[in-house]
Order: C-alpha cells, then sequence, then structure tokens
C-alpha cells in the first residue's frame, strides 16, 4: 500500500509540474508587454526599464522559468544577502533551513507573487478573499445534484420504461447538455426578474454584501440558491442516470430475488441491500464533478454576480491581471489533483485489485 500511495504521489508531482510549465509558458509567451499592463498607458521608457529590471522581465525565459518554480516551490532557495526571501521587488516569508556557502535553503509557503492592477495586492491574498465563496458555491450545488439525483435515480428505477422514468431521462439528458453559461442567463431572467415578485430572488448578488450605508456585512443566504442550482444541473442529471442504471442492475442479482423470495418489501429491500451497493458509481461520479466544478463556476459566478474564484478570474482576464490568472488557474488544478490522488488512495485501500 505504500508504494501505491507513493507512486500516486509522484504521478501527482509530475503532472502538476507539467501544469505549471503550461501555465508559465502559455502567459509569458502572450503577445505583450507585462510591464506596460503594470504602468498603463502613461508610462516612460524609464519606467518600463525599471518595472522590467524590479520583476525579471529582462531576464532570459530559462531564468523566468526557474525563478518561477523556485517561488511556487515549498523548499527554496535565496541569496544570504537578502534581508528578506524575495523575488525581485517582492517580499515574503520563510524559515531558513541551512545555508550552504551564499545560498540559504528556506521553507515557506508557495509565492503567487503581486497582482498588477491591485495596488501590489499578494495573488494569495486575492485568491484567499475568494476562493471560500467558490468552494462554499461547489459543496452546495454537489449537495444538490447528488441528494435529488439520487432521488431521481430511483424513482426513474423503479418506473423503469414507463412516463415518468422518460420524462426523468429527458430532462436529464437536457440538463447534460445545456451549457452553463445560458443555463445561469436563463435561471436568471426567469426567476431573478420574471418571477421576482414571487421568488423574491435577485438576478445577481454575492454571499456577502454590505448595507446601504456601507458600515456593516451581511450574509444573503438568497443568493446562493440560483447560481447553486445552475451550477448542479449538469451533475444532477449525471448522477441520477448512474443512479438509475446501477440500481437496475443490482436489483437483477440474485441476492435481490432471494431477498424478494422471503418476503420483503421492495422498499426494505432498496433501503438494506440495493441502495448501498447503487452508490459506488456514484462516488466516483461526485469526486470527480465536484473538482470541476472549481472551473466550471467561472461564467456561473460572473453572470450572477456572486465573488467567488471564477469572477476573479473573468475579472483579471479582463485586465491582463496576469499573476492572479496564473495563480488561480493554477489554484484549482492542484485542487483538482489533490482531489483525484485522495480518491484514487481510497480506492487502493478499499479494492486491493486496483493497487495490482
Amino acid at each position: 500500500m505504500t508504494r501505491y500511495v507513493l507512486k500516486k504521489i509522484g504521478y501527482s508531482l509530475l503532472t502538476l509540474w507539467g501544469v505549471v510549465t503550461v501555465i508559465f509558458l502559455l502567459f509569458t509567451l502572450l503577445p505583450g508587454d507585462p510591464a506596460r499592463m503594470m504602468l498603463g498607458q502613461n508610462e516612460t521608457a524609464e519606467q518600463i526599464a525599471m518595472v522590467k529590471k524590479k520583476y525579471g522581465f529582462d531576464q532570459p525565459l530559462s531564468i523566468q522559468y526557474i525563478r518561477y518554480l523556485n517561488d511556487l516551490s515549498p523548499v527554496s532557495f535565496h541569496s544570504t544577502q537578502a534581508e528578506d526571501y524575495t523575488y525581485f521587488g517582492e517580499k515574503y516569508s520563510g524559515v531558513g533551513l541551512f545555508t550552504v556557502g551564499s545560498t540559504t535553503v528556506a521553507l515557506k509557503f508557495p509565492h503567487l507573487r503581486e497582482s498588477f492592477q491591485k495596488n501590489g495586492k499578494a495573488v494569495t491574498q486575492v485568491i484567499g478573499e475568494t476562493l471560500p465563496n467558490t468552494i462554499i458555491l461547489a459543496v452546495s450545488a454537489i449537495v444538490l445534484a447528488v441528494f435529488l439525483g439520487v432521488f431521481l435515480g430511483i424513482i426513474a428505477a423503479l418506473f423503469k420504461d414507463q412516463f415518468i422514468d422518460k420524462i426523468i431521462q429527458f430532462i436529464s439528458t437536457l440538463g447534460m447538455s445545456l451549457p452553463s453559461f445560458f443555463s445561469a442567463i436563463l435561471f436568471a431572467w426567469i426567476f431573478g426578474f420574471l418571477l421576482h415578485e414571487y421568488t423574491n430572488l435577485e438576478m445577481t448578488g454575492s454571499l456577502y454584501e454590505v448595507d446601504d450605508f456601507g458600515t456593516r456585512k451581511y450574509i444573503q443566504l438568497k443568493n446562493l440558491i440560483l447560481p447553486a442550482v445552475v451550477l448542479g444541473i449538469r451533475p444532477l442529471a449525471v448522477v441520477s442516470q448512474l443512479m438509475r442504471n446501477s440500481l437496475l442492475e443490482v436489483l437483477d442479482q440474485d441476492y435481490i430475488r432471494t431477498a424478494r423470495a422471503k418476503g420483503l418489501s421492495l422498499n426494505r429491500i432498496i433501503r438494506k441491500h440495493a441502495l448501498k451497493n447503487s452508490l459506488n458509481p456514484v462516488v466516483t461520479a461526485v469526486s470527480g464533478w465536484f473538482a470541476s466544478m472549481l472551473a466550471g463556476a467561472v461564467f456561473v459566478e460572473y453572470i450572477f454576480g456572486w465573488n467567488g474564484l471564477g469572477k476573479e478570474i473573468v475579472d483579471a482576464l479582463n485586465t491582463l491581471d496576469l499573476p492572479v490568472i496564473m495563480g488561480a488557474v493554477l489554484t484549482i488544478a492542484t485542487i483538482f489533483i489533490a482531489i483525484n490522488i485522495i480518491v484514487d488512495i481510497i480506492y487502493g485501500w478499499l479494492d486491493p485489485k486496483i493497487r495490482v
């Protein structure tokens, strides 16, 4: 088991290194001058030269790449002559482990650098302020999808090939085919505008709102309803289909026929025997969908004005704030990889055949 875990961790680290490399090359080789993006339209040649020198934009691509890896690595290397652990002009805290010659090996939190557009605000701070809202939205959506999807899947299996089964399958197919941004616009218009008098829901709004005087921040849970429903539509459709097919397969097993022969009611058979064994594919789907939701929340958050990481990515794209874009994409990729490795390890622990 230990070898299996180490092997999975090794693969994940290689995958993460590949993601970091692609992100660096993709945004570094983009047309345009990062120094001009930071300074705006009224820059001078001297100002551009100073910014390039400060942030290392004048260095060869290979040097920039190595320093980018050094910033992201929890164990990094720094000059002993520096007062702080720095990447050019950016300072961050760390704990020195040992010194070799003029180089100090330090232990630190991965440094995602500073925003171009937010007055030098640290990208980690930007992500720290928005990621919790995205996680709340993703968890709410996946909980809604699981409970409602399992319920609809059971109903569809019990009424196989009947009218209600066909209706559920049609709705599931429609839910999987509709793009999230279209569903978001449709739901915001219908329930937030046309039916606002009855639903009391807003077209846009985030988890935290400020009162009219700007002095108090309060939680507005009703703003979570529409984005959570829209984000949960596609996983709900997948879960209901998986649950239906899995339950039909389980109900056809010999031990279920034995339970029926003993006179057990269908309700008891499903609750005590069939349901647990039917949930395996659902658990597999949920683990993958939760990580995917962090990326899929981009359009949903932007349309509903939900102040999460997805909306922050769109805003950063509009202002060409490259450090925020790179840091946000890397954060989502890291969470996705971490969830996958945890699920793989759990599967390996539950089923030894998988380790082989």
